[in-house]
C-alpha cells in the first residue's frame, strides 16, 4: 500500500431510512442488480480506497445480510433518524485513532458519481489540512474529501441533514474544487421520481 492509500479512507453514509421513498432505506435500493450500498463501496474501492467505513442505521441487520460488505468497517449509527449530520459524526468518530489522515465521503444515494470522479477528488489530497470537493459545472457537490484537521470542526457543525455543508460554506476559500461534470452525474435518489435513475 502506498502512503496515500494508507492515509485516505472511504466513508459511505448509508444510514437513512428513505422517508420520502415510503420508508425504503436507500442502502437497500437495487442498482445494477445489487444494493446501492454495495455499489458505493465498489466505487470507492475502484478509486483506490483500501479502507472503507460504512455508516448504517435504518434496517442495518438487513443491510448486513443482503449487501456484500466484506472487508469494510461497519459503523452503527443509533441516531440515524436525526439526519445525515449524525451519520457523518459517527463515521468520523470511527476513523479517529486509525492513522487515517483524510476521509473521502460518498453518499449512498448518488449512484451517478463514478469511480473516476472519486479518484480525481482523491488525487487532490495533499495532507490532513486538505479540503477537496467535486464540482459539477463549477458548483460544489460530492464526493468530498475532509482532511483530519477538519474533522472536529465538521462534527461540531454537522446537524440534521446538512452534514458538512455549514462547515464547507464557512471554509469556502480553503476548498480545492475538482471538476467532475464530464465523468459523473450528481443526482440524488430522494423521491419516487428519482428511482428512474437506477438501473
Amino acid at each position: 500500500m502506498t502512503r496515500t492509500e494508507d492515509e485516505i479512507a472511504g466513508l459511505v453514509l448509508a444510514a437513512g431510512g428513505g422517508r420520502r421513498l415510503g420508508g425504503r432505506p436507500k442502502a437497500l435500493l437495487a442498482h445494477r442488480g445489487r444494493p446501492l450500498v454495495e455499489h458505493a463501496v465498489g466505487i470507492l474501492r475502484a478509486a483506490g480506497c483500501e479502507r472503507v467505513h460504512v455508516v448504517l442505521g435504518a434496517r442495518s441487520a438487513e443491510v448486513r445480510q443482503r449487501a456484500a460488505l466484506a472487508g469494510c468497517v461497519l459503523v452503527e449509527n443509533p441516531f440515524w433518524e436525526r439526519g445525515m449530520g449524525s451519520s457523518l459524526r459517527a463515521g468520523l468518530d470511527s476513523l479517529a485513532g486509525t492513522g487515517v489522515r483524510a476521509a473521502l465521503v460518498l453518499l449512498v444515494d448518488q449512484p451517478g458519481v463514478s469511480a473516476e470522479a472519486v479518484a480525481r477528488v482523491r488525487a487532490a489530497y495533499r495532507d490532513e489540512g486538505s479540503l477537496v470537493s467535486a464540482a459539477y459545472d463549477g458548483v460544489r457537490g460530492h464526493p468530498v474529501l475532509l482532511g483530519a484537521a477538519h474533522w472536529d470542526g465538521v462534527a461540531e457543525s454537522a446537524a440534521g441533514d446538512r452534514g458538512a455543508r455549514a462547515y464547507l460554506r464557512a471554509h469556502e476559500r480553503s476548498i480545492t474544487l475538482v471538476e467532475c461534470g464530464d465523468v459523473a452525474r450528481a443526482y440524488d435518489i430522494d423521491t419516487e421520481a428519482d428511482l428512474g435513475h437506477l438501473e
